[in-house]
């Protein structure tokens, strides 16, 4: 539906348009009239190019450029910039040939305020930084594939995690159904074939090619099979300036004798997926597209294969034979690969405990968010330690789920973090402490019990020759948003208990750190709660943002440590920014002969605001 109604912000664009022309002739004119269509307005702009410095490699300019420009009906988005011609085909940030990528994320870069003079400022700025050739191939997203994402609204989702080995222009895959919105592309065979995989496994050809698609890969069967087999799609560009030399694949009828011969062996009405591996104009790795064509399109591939196949035991379908409506459905790639992927995580402190083994002993109201934090870091292998059961007043701090009430902490915590990743391998011990052969492997331990026994167990880890790093992590009583973490690196000696006493009596000594006293027993220790009446022991104070930003913050602190080139042993102390110390933080150095700098030596007498959550159970329902 069209209309010539002219929205308020379409009017200040005119305004702001002819008050740039008129400050500054010459440089941006309008040419015609503004053309109304479905809500949006479009002006054709003439654009002063002559001047912006150029370089080898660089997008080569006229010296005036003209310009499609659509402007929506308000100013929650910027406007749009697109050219009729194909002289900008297979730059940096021009999606499909035509359409100029102003904006990588308009949600944090486009700001109203500047009005239609600011996104003339964008578009010079963006002419200048493309002849210049600041523009990255490597980064500019999706710019294998026209710059454009390829995803159908309510498809499922395709992880790959497996590097695609070169050469061979067709090879094997399988899509493995993890859920209805996912699939894992699986390489191995024998995996697919595999129980208890075997019954979802879907045979998926990959098809490797030899050019990029700068103009997109199509909406259609038709159309992909076209764009495969021609890239540019046959288009003329006006005059020489557009000199990239068109050519013929040969990939269509590979691409579509692989998809009927996977397709066939299918039931009717099951779809047809497809793995393409294009090649990116900067090098490196391939962009990887997941096709899909609708049960109703592949059961039409699968009658031109079967009356191919009665004229010959190869199948061999001309591409022209394929129905103009064929759809295909784009599913969206989670590209997990190695080779393209940066952790999110990779400059932060706790991308040490990547490829790690990593216990945590105690799994209530610190162990388990810890112990989800150290997962989704990258520990492979993580032993949890806990005897206790859950109920259901643990829910409001601890990390578990109506679902897991009646579990032991241990179990449903594992089947969580295997649920967080595929990698991770989990070991749960319905007990205080491992079995002895938990410890061969262990990089670091992190005991959030708060229990005396356990701490004098792992001081005398502390002692050994050859041991892994220990973590002593609790919180206040009082509050829960004072914590204290402990940490004994080799080559260390006294362990976490130990340093942790001999901390507390430098602490004591400090008024700056006053409000960390009470860390160390004090009348706050007896201000607790006990959550169901004649049912509970008593417990500390804290919710689950309290437990869950000292455990996220305690966590990060060690993982500094880990990263550290140089052993480091002592006593963090933190506030949280919330808590009534406000933001606070300390670090009590440990003496590398095992006792902390200035201290005196301490009573084995002193007693910690307990963590009664850890060490407890915080049992809160019928015993």
């Amino acid at each position: 539906m069209s209309t010539r109604r002219t929205s308020e912000w379409q009017a200040r664009v005119l305004t702001d348009l002819a008050a740039f022309a008129a400050a500054f002739p010459g440089e941006v004119e309008l040419i015609g009239k503004p053309r109304h269509s479905d809500g949006e307005m479009r002006l054709r702009l003439r654009v002063l190019a002559r001047g912006l410095e150029y370089v080898d490699g660089g997008l080569r300019l006229h010296d005036h450029e003209e310009f499609h420009v659509i402007v929506g009906p308000s100013d929650l988005s910027p406007p749009r910039a697109e050219v009729d011609h194909l002289r900008f085909l297979d730059h940096a940030h021009v999606l499909q040939g035509t359409r100029l990528c102003l904006y990588l994320d308009s949600s944090r870069e486009w700001d109203p305020i500047g009005g239609f003079g600011g996104f003339i400022d964008r578009l010079i700025e963006w002419l200048g930084d493309a002849a210049a050739g600041r523009f990255d191939p490597q980064t500019a997203l999706y710019h294998a594939v026209g710059g454009v994402l390829h995803e159908t609204p309510g498809a499922p989702s395709v992880v790959v995690r497996d590097s695609l080995s070169s050469g061979r222009l067709v090879r094997h895959g399988w899509f493995i159904e993890r859920s209805p919105l996912r699939y894992d592309l699986v390489l191995d065979r024998d995996y697919a074939q595999s129980e208890p995989v075997r019954g979802s496994a879907q045979h998926v050809p990959i098809l490797r090619l030899d050019a990029a698609l700068p103009l997109g890969a199509g909406t259609t069967l038709l159309s992909l099979l076209s764009l495969v087999e021609d890239p540019y799609a046959g288009h003329i560009a006006p005059g020489d300036a557009f000199t990239i030399e068109r050519y013929l694949t040969g990939h269509a009828v590979p691409l579509l004798t692989a998809l009927a011969a996977s397709a066939i062996r299918k039931p009717a009405g099951t779809p047809q997926r497809l793995i393409i591996a294009v090649p990116h104009p900067a090098g490196g790795p391939p962009h990887l597209l997941a096709a899909s064509v609708p049960g109703a399109g592949a059961d039409r591939i699968r009658a031109l294969a079967r009356a191919s196949t009665k004229r010959n035991s190869v199948i061999t379908i001309d591409p022209a034979r394929i129905d103009p409506d064929v759809e295909m459905d784009w599913l969206p790639i989670s590209d997990q690969r190695p080779e393209v992927t940066t952790r999110r995580d990779s400059t932060r402190p706790v991308s040490s405990f990547a490829g790690k083994t990593v216990h945590v002993w105690g799994c209530g109201g610190l162990g388990s968010w810890i112990a989800e934090f150290v997962v989704r870091a990258g520990a492979t292998k993580v032993v949890l330690c806990d005897p206790g059961r859950i109920a259901g007043g643990l829910l409001v701090r601890q990390n578990f789920i109506e679902t897991d009430v009646g579990e032991s902490k241990v179990q449903a915590l594992a089947t969580r973090l295997r649920a967080i990743s595929d990698a991770v391998e989990v070991t749960p011990r319905e007990a205080h402490v491992p079995e002895a052969s938990d410890l061969d492997d262990a990089d670091v331990i992190i005991d959030a019990t708060i229990s005396v026994a356990v701490g004098r167990i792992l001081d005398a880890v502390a002692a050994a020759a050859t041991r892994p790093v220990l973590a002593q992590m609790a919180c206040d009583v009082r509050t829960g948003t004072l914590g204290i973490l402990n940490v004994s690196m080799p080559p260390e000696t006294a362990g976490c208990w130990t340093i942790d006493q001999r901390a507390g009596n430098a602490v004591r000594t400090d008024g700056a750190l006053e409000p960390f006293y009470e860390l160390w027993g004090a009348e706050a220790d007896t201000d607790e709660i006990i959550p169901t009446r004649g049912c509970s022991t008593p417990t500390f104070h804290g919710s689950a943002a309290d437990l869950s930003g000292l455990a996220a913050s305690l966590t990060s602190l060690l993982g500094s440590h880990l990263g550290s080139s140089e052993p480091l042993s002592g006593t963090h102390l933190i506030s949280l920014p919330h808590g009534e110390a406000g933001p606070l933080r300390a670090f009590v150095a440990a003496g590398g002969d095992g006792s902390s700098a200035a201290v005196p030596k301490a009573s084995d007498d002193g007693s910690k605001g307990s963590n009664k959550d850890e060490i407890a159970g915080e049992t809160d329902g019928p015993l």
